[in-house]
This record gives structure tokens, sequence and C-alpha cells, in this order.
């Protein structure tokens, strides 16, 4: 499941305010901060993204 471009455009981190990217794998998408010193990684739920950045996986 892919999210609407539209809404990409608009979507930021929570955290760093940088753009987010499409990530992950068919089974478990993410949406991927674009920030250089951020990277949180955002689980997309039934197509919905959750944007907490407590629920947020750290980049390894």
């Amino acid at each position: 499941m892919t999210i609407e471009p539209f809404l990409l455009e608009i979507l930021v981190c929570p955290q760093c305010h940088a753009r987010l990217s499409e990530g992950g794998t068919a089974e478990a998408p993410e949406l991927v901060c674009t920030g250089t010193d951020c990277g949180l990684r955002y689980e997309i739920r039934d197509g919905i993204p959750v944007l907490l950045v407590d629920e947020a996986r750290r980049p390894s």
C-alpha cells in the first residue's frame, strides 16, 4: 500500500519537520524521515501513517 503523492507533499516528520518518504517493505510499509540528523521511521497501519515520535523506530 502506498501513500498518495499529494499527501506525501504535506506530511513532515513530527520530530524535525523534514520531508517524509516511503520505505519499508510491502508487508511492513513505513514513512522515513529524510532529515540528516533524524531518520525516524514511522509505521503505516491499515493505510494510515502513525506519526507518533514515541512509536517511531530509530535508525540503526
